[in-house]
């Protein structure tokens, strides 16, 4: 059974920096492309950034310039280090995916969904 895990959330102070990771575990091929979302109090969960399994990344505006998504694929692993945090950025961080696993014989692929990690920056 595939699972993806988040870890490194926390209480922060503005201007401070954390690293998120979200290891994914199981019978697994591969990793595909793999996103960071995070949802706020009464917010609609957001996109905040995207590595594709080439390498190429994708970041929401609010977010460009101080936060970085990267993978290994080695440890099946994705991260996201968070600078110049802000007060804003309080909220459930989720990482979600494609997931390529072993079932028997046979290769599948599914989206998974992590079960997120509070982020809380105080001012």
């Amino acid at each position: 059974q595939v699972q993806l895990v988040e870890s490194g959330g926390g209480l922060v102070q503005a201007g401070g920096s954390l690293r998120l990771s979200c290891a994914v575990s199981g019978s697994i091929f591969s990793i595909n492309d793999m996103g960071w979302y995070r949802q706020a109090p009464g917010k609609q969960r957001e996109l905040v950034a995207v590595i594709f399994s080439g390498g190429r990344t994708i970041y929401a505006d609010s977010v460009k310039g101080r936060f970085t998504i990267s993978r290994d694929n080695a440890k099946n692993t994705v991260y996201l280090q968070m600078n110049g945090l802000k007060p804003e950025d309080t909220a459930v961080y989720s990482c979600n995916g494609g997931v390529t696993y072993y079932s028997g014989s046979s290769r599948y692929t599914n989206d998974y969904w992590g079960q997120g990690t509070q982020v809380t920056v105080s001012s």
